[in-house]
């Protein structure tokens, strides 16, 4: 396994609820150094890359009816997509693209590291 280049910047974006916070302990105990860019919250398209300028993107997809689940949000779905519009950016600069619909923490984690493991060799 290829160790991780620790001055490389992994920027992790998504809806609420779409696991960026579990993705991101899951790589940092592999030593990989990640930061939530908070652009689901921001009206700045490209703030992700202004403020954090990550090496690598890895936008995390997760649909209304799973992020009011895993966060017991109180939304209307246009809250939602009102994320996922200040997030449309970020989704079309992302170097990886995971739907979290279907996966667990695991499999989001083994996907993310098999993407950045290659990357990184």
């Amino acid at each position: 396994m290829n160790e991780p280049d620790k001055q490389l910047l992994i920027g992790i974006v998504g809806p609420c609820g779409s696991g960026k916070s579990t993705l991101i302990n899951k790589l940092e105990v592999r030593g990989y150094h990640c930061r939530h860019v908070a652009q689901e919250h921001s009206y700045v398209k490209h703030m992700w890359q202004v403020i954090t300028k990550p090496d690598v993107l890895i936008y995390l997809q997760c649909s209304f009816e799973n992020s009011t689940a895993r966060r017991n949000l109180n939304w209307k779905r246009a809250d939602h997509e009102e994320q996922l519009r200040r997030l449309s950016h970020a989704f079309e600069h992302a170097n990886l693209i995971i739907d979290t619909n279907k996966l667990n923490a695991d499999d989001v984690f083994a996907s993310a590291l098999s993407y950045l493991q290659e990357y990184f060799s």
